[in-house]
């Protein structure tokens, strides 16, 4: 007697990734089953969710997942270049459209997407990055630039190569960001320090700083929401 092999497509439909995700939506979905979407089909022995589920356990976080380098990828069984390319690209739209929603709103308004925004840029670095937002008179984006890299708990700010951006971009107002890869999103005495400086210094060229942004591993906080600026 020939045993049925049990994959996805046998499941309950209410319990199919792709069916679910039609019937509830993408946020009720587990990590586990949207990166099973992702990877579409499974390994000899397991299904695209046990595939998934293995490789959050190896991984410890999908986050940590996403943010592993194309070599270590590509090695992974079931894996390749061609969904490495799938992943970036995914990656890249998703912070674009992040850019382009953003674009278009008053910054001061929604200080929600422009975190979320900041935490797609910066949130899968494993060492300090430091950039800034360019806004315009009526406080809309026109770019977001990384302007130093440091190590894993150091970072050195040069305040005369983000004026010399600030004026390029013709900037009336900033908003300044930087990542925290610990995890850790307790402002510093040097971040509030740098970021009191630096609002000083731009406010003899007339340029307003409406905010220091910290990014932790998935989440930010907000200086000027704190009081701290």
């Amino acid at each position: 007697m020939m045993i049925k092999k049990l994959t996805i497509k046998n499941w309950p439909k209410a319990e199919r990734p792709r069916e679910k995700l039609l019937l509830k939506g993408a946020g009720n979905l587990s990590d586990a089953e949207l990166l099973a979407i992702f990877l579409r089909v499974g390994v000899q022995g397991k299904t695209a969710i046990d595939l998934a589920r293995d490789l959050l356990l190896k991984y410890g976080s999908l986050q940590k997942l996403l943010s592993i380098d194309a070599k270590q990828f590509c090695e992974i069984k079931g894996l390749g270049p061609a969904k490495y390319c799938q992943l970036q690209a995914i990656l890249e739209m998703n912070r674009r459209y992040l850019f382009e929603d953003l674009n278009h709103q008053k910054i001061l308004n929604d200080s929600i997407q422009t975190k979320q925004y900041l935490v797609s840029e910066l949130c899968l670095y494993e060492r300090e990055v430091f950039g800034c937002v360019f806004l315009d008179t009526k406080h809309q984006v026109i770019a977001f630039k990384e302007l130093f890299h440091g190590s894993i708990d150091r970072l050195n700010i040069y305040p005369r190569e983000i004026i010399r951006e600030a004026l390029k971009h013709n900037a009336s107002a900033v908003i300044f960001a930087h990542n925290h890869p610990s995890g850790n999103l307790t402002p510093s005495e040097l971040d509030v320090g740098l970021t009191k400086r630096l609002r000083d210094l731009f406010f003899q060229l007339d340029i307003k700083v409406l905010d220091h942004v910290i990014v932790g591993k998935n989440q930010a906080i907000s200086l000027t929401e704190k009081g701290l600026i």
